[in-house]
């Protein structure tokens, strides 16, 4: 790459200070409006079953296109957007519903066991249900940031979505952050199930356990330290570092998850440690020079080439114990009340009163924390300080609350199955197969998506491309992202990074 080309592409990427939260939350909300559309259509005329190749082409211009149009070309009308996908689902929701007869003979089990199901019962249903509105969120994240690592490189993707330089928020500061709280909330799974075993790990063995899981994302981040320094590829140092990236930060979260899993049960609430961490630094940011440190000094040794990346963590740390705690709240079944109490909407009330009170914390502890009439601070992405995870837990926290109400509203009664074979066919029924693929197999498409955007670069003139030549790249690039993630989630192929 020409050094000239090089220095330019860098430029493009640096000193921006963002955009409002506002924007960012009009522009996100894209995504459920899509799904509400989906949902809509597929709860009301049941219009992905079969999923064949007019199905999978209308889910990927839902669930994708509709994200790319509004990272794009609808930018400065989210608004707009917004509503031409909710118009339509409001006028298909009072659609009259498919005969029960034709709904049946399309959801019938291909094979079915009537006696096995019979004793099966609800003791069988198992502890962590299938939830097609996380799934649908986690799918969605993942979309917007497979897009977004490519778009930012052309003109057509707006100034202000792109990361910021230090202070202010955007809508890829939003990405990073709930890339990480995604896999927090992920990661509560494996611990809800070692508690359900009642089976108790020491620490070098959960710290064993959680290297099988960072071992290859330092692999991938060496990977990607080398291609960037051997291709001479466009880098922005002040986003982690001269070495570091992201995926170094991802595979350090592990280890550290494992050390406060170890900690004596009074002291191990892993929201209150999340706040801690988060409160602690914030504090060393304010009251001494780590701040300063940070944004100013010389990058004379490995450390201090790397400060943001190191520093930093901290708050994705605290993000990520966040998002933990969100996953050990709603994703087991509510086995504390009777069946009948819990069936129906019941239980998928509980699920969103849950969300919205998390979402109003943290919502009221950011206002408190950014007010000038209270604390005063500012989010910063690059220091991943306090305001920036609260902000990240707010809305996230937000964003799972409304795919939870689509969900109550599309499919009620979605947990009220008798038994965990009519239960999982109801699941897969409510949820897209774009959206389960992303979720899936999302590290790999990740992955997939890095590569082609460095590949697009190192190939395209991407600054020069106009805005149809860029929409073409982009609609190419995510057909490709989607092809490829539902190809192997239909052959129920899962690739574990």
């Amino acid at each position: 790459m020409a050094q000239s080309y090089k220095t330019l592409k860098e430029d493009f990427v640096s000193n921006l200070s963002g955009g409002s939260i506002w924007e960012i939350n009009y522009v996100t909300a894209v995504a459920p409006a899509a799904v509400l559309l989906w949902s809509a259509l597929q709860a009301r005329r049941d219009f992905f079953s079969p999923y064949n190749a007019a199905a999978f082409t209308t889910d990927f211009l839902l669930n994708m296109g509709a994200i790319l149009a509004g990272t794009t070309i609808y930018s400065v009308s989210p608004i707009a957007l917004n509503l031409l996908l909710i118009v339509p689902a409001v006028g298909v929701y009072f659609l009259p519903l498919l005969s029960r007869t034709r709904q049946k003979k399309r959801h019938q089990p291909a094979a079915a066991n009537g006696q096995t199901q019979k004793s099966e019962g609800r003791d069988g249903m198992g502890l962590l249900p299938e939830r097609p509105f996380v799934t649908h969120y986690r799918g969605s994240m993942m979309v917007v940031t497979c897009v977004a690592i490519l778009a930012v490189d052309f003109r057509v993707f707006p100034r202000r979505f792109a990361k910021v330089e230090t202070w202010g928020t955007s809508l890829m500061d939003m990405g990073v952050g709930s890339f990480v709280f995604s896999a927090g909330l992920v990661s509560a799974r494996s611990i809800l199930k070692a508690r359900a075993a009642a089976s108790t790990s020491s620490l070098t063995a959960s710290l064993k356990a959680s290297m099988r899981h960072s071992t290859p994302l330092l692999a991938l981040g060496l990977i990607r330290l080398y291609s960037v320094k051997g291709l001479d590829y466009a880098e922005h140092v002040s986003e982690y570092g001269v070495h570091w990236n992201f995926f170094f930060t991802l595979a350090l979260l592990p280890p550290f998850a494992a050390l406060v899993q170890t900690l004596p049960q009074w002291m191990s609430s892993v929201h209150v440690i999340a706040l801690l961490t988060s409160c602690v630094y914030q504090a060393a940011l304010e009251l001494t020079s780590l701040t300063g440190y940070v944004l100013t000094a010389p990058r004379h040794d490995l450390f201090s080439q790397n400060r943001e990346g190191l520093v930093s963590f901290f708050g994705y740390f605290s993000i990520f114990l966040v998002g933990q705690a969100i996953g050990l709240d709603i994703l087991p079944r509510n086995t504390s009340l009777s069946s009948e109490l819990i069936s129906g909407r019941q239980s998928e009330r509980r699920l969103l009163t849950r969300l919205l009170l998390w979402a109003t914390w943290f919502s009221v502890l950011l206002f408190l924390a950014t007010s000038y009439n209270a604390l005063g601070f500012r989010v910063s992405r690059r220091l991943a300080n306090l305001p920036y995870v609260l902000w990240v837990s707010a809305f996230n926290c937000g964003q799972l609350a409304v795919y939870c109400a689509v969900e109550a509203l599309t499919f009620p009664g979605l947990y009220a199955a008798s038994d965990k074979t009519a239960e999982t066919r109801k699941q897969k029924h409510a949820t897209s197969q774009v959206l389960a693929a992303f979720n899936r197999n999302g590290l790999f498409v990740f992955l997939l998506a890095n590569l082609l955007t460095g590949l697009i670069n190192l190939s395209t003139d991407t600054l020069g491309a106009g805005r149809a030549g860029a929409m073409a790249t982009l609609s190419f690039y995510a057909g490709i992202l989607a092809f490829t993630a539902v190809y192997l989630h239909q052959r129920n192929v899962s690739i574990k990074l």
